[in-house]
């Protein structure tokens, strides 16, 4: 099967983010289109790139994960994202889910259950966010 599903990967964590985009690059139907550590730089290669999917980590050093997300489902309409996270806490999962994310997921997801997640995402109807996801 062809590559088919767009996927940008946000995180601040090298070797984490590393680790992830090798996961995801033994899946044909996947193609990363990106990755950065940056928000910046996220912001610009997401908006040049398009992906059908964006992973990200909301808990970043730099206290930008929310804002990154509200960027995401604001400015790249096309866009579904997909919260990966270190550990659970149930008030970010609300505000992630209720903000408009496609999913939430920890990091240690195996690489089956994280696929049905991207998966579902790209399919997804793009919900118009409720709440902002900065409370």
């Amino acid at each position: 099967m062809a590559a088919s599903i767009g996927v940008y990967v946000v995180d601040d964590h090298d070797l984490v983010r590393a680790a992830l985009v090798r996961r995801l690059q033994t899946t044909p139907e996947l193609m990363v289109v990106g990755q950065s550590a940056s928000v910046e730089l996220a912001r610009a290669e997401i908006a040049a790139q398009r992906p059908d999917v964006v992973l990200l980590e909301t808990k970043r050093a730099d206290g930008r994960g929310f804002e990154l997300l509200n960027w995401v489902l604001l400015a790249a309409p096309a866009a579904r994202a997909v919260v990966l996270t270190s550990y659970a806490s149930e008030w970010e999962r609300w505000a992630a889910l209720r903000a408009g994310a496609a999913g939430y997921a920890l990091k240690d997801i195996d690489t089956a259950q994280l696929l049905t997640q991207i998966r579902a995402a790209a399919a997804a109807p793009r919900l118009a966010p409720t709440l902002p996801a900065s409370l």
